[in-house]
């Protein structure tokens, strides 16, 4: 693992990188819950997608967001995290330019920003949204949704609505060329306290199912 500062719109943007050894490897980008509510890439839910990732073969970056830990800038809602994402992806794609698999992860406010990355960068054909707080924020530009992907979701979740979700997942498991997927995580919070081993089993799965499949 590399602790990066990788030059951003506002600054630097702080990084861990972990390259897999495999050439043609495929990439990932995980992106941190709201910043504003204590949210960074140290998050437990973060360091676990990192670690499943890591294991899968994937070369796997998560980043801080601006004014998190040792990145530059300000918290701006949105608009500039995206541009962030943006610059991170940009980096990876230039240090792993055999790979034809390009995933995006995010958990809460982290999926939000990347759904929005994922709908602006043809070459992401991959997802995992978790916990996505479809209740609190605008998820209507997923029209269509341009790549097949998982959802997970805790059904006892009290910050982001775990009904929400599941209408969106309807709604995007309706359109034609992607398969959406659902994992719902019975008796799970937003963060999936004691429910770690569900939380991993779904993303696991769902990781060996998709990267068989393209072998």
């Amino acid at each position: 693992m590399v602790d990066l500062l990788i030059p951003g719109p506002e600054g630097k943007i702080e990084a861990k990188y972990n390259h897999s050894n495999n050439q043609d490897s495929p990439i990932v980008i995980i992106l941190h819950p709201d910043p504003s509510k204590g949210g960074t890439m140290h998050t437990k839910v973060v360091f676990k997608l990192y670690k499943i990732f890591i294991e899968a073969g994937f070369s796997t970056i998560r980043f801080n967001f601006r004014g998190v830990g040792k990145s530059d800038g300000v918290f701006d809602d949105g608009e500039g995290e995206l541009s962030d994402a943006a610059c991170v992806l940009d980096w990876l794609q230039q240090y792993n330019t055999n790979s034809k698999i390009c995933w995006v992860a995010g958990f809460s406010f982290g999926a939000w920003i990347a759904m929005q990355l994922l709908m602006r960068r043809p070459e992401i054909n991959g997802f995992i949204s978790i916990s996505p707080p479809a209740n609190l924020r605008d998820f209507s530009f997923l029209a269509p949704c341009p790549s097949s992907g998982l959802f997970v979701h805790g059904d006892k979740d009290n910050i982001a609505s775990f009904d929400s979700t599941k209408i969106l997942v309807e709604k995007l498991q309706k359109q034609k060329k992607v398969d959406i997927n659902f994992a719902p995580i019975k008796g799970a919070d937003h963060f999936y306290e004691n429910f770690s081993n569900e939380f991993e089993h779904s993303i696991k799965n769902y990781i060996s199912k998709i990267i068989l499949s393209k072998n």
